[in-house]
């Protein structure tokens, strides 16, 4: 029985990716790597945030979600933040019509020179948890699409 983890998703299959793992026996995330070479020019206002792809999906239990974070030598070394500080994958992300729930980094540069980031390059971690709903919730939503596409209908 399937609980949790990760798949290649739709369009990435003969793009060798590789599944994420943990690097030692108490880390908390899942090592994410890029599934390309890209290059993110330094910001500058008005800028979008470069979407580093990462071919792959994720599932889950319905209570849980995947909490997409920076490493911690990203700002330090190569001055890239995440453009949400984390990302949030929900559960209903998993194969949805727009990109079957390809995740994305979404990154900011804030050096003043372009950062190359390499195909299977530790990119940032993802930790699977557990959230709680309040006594009184009576969502009844159904996502629509892929990234992005919470509020739209």
């Amino acid at each position: 029985m399937r609980n949790r983890g990760f798949e290649v998703a739709k369009g990435f299959e003969d793009k060798d990716i590789h599944l994420p793992q943990r690097s030692t026996q108490r880390s908390a995330g899942y090592d994410i790597e890029a599934a390309e070479d890209c290059v993110i020019m330094p910001f500058k206002w008005g800028d979008k945030p470069f979407l580093v792809e990462t071919g792959l999906k994720a599932y889950m239990p319905e209570d849980e979600f995947l909490m997409l974070c920076n490493r911690s030598s990203n700002p330090f070394k190569k001055g890239l933040v995440m453009a949400n500080s984390i990302g949030i994958i929900d559960a209903d992300y998993y194969g949805n019509r727009d990109n079957d729930g390809a995740m994305k980094f979404a990154f900011y540069n804030f050096t003043s020179e372009p950062v190359s980031i390499s195909k299977h390059e530790r990119i940032g971690q993802a930790i699977f948890m557990k959230y709680q709903k309040a006594d009184d919730d009576r969502s009844e939503g159904e996502r629509s699409g892929g990234f992005g596409s919470t509020d739209q209908k």
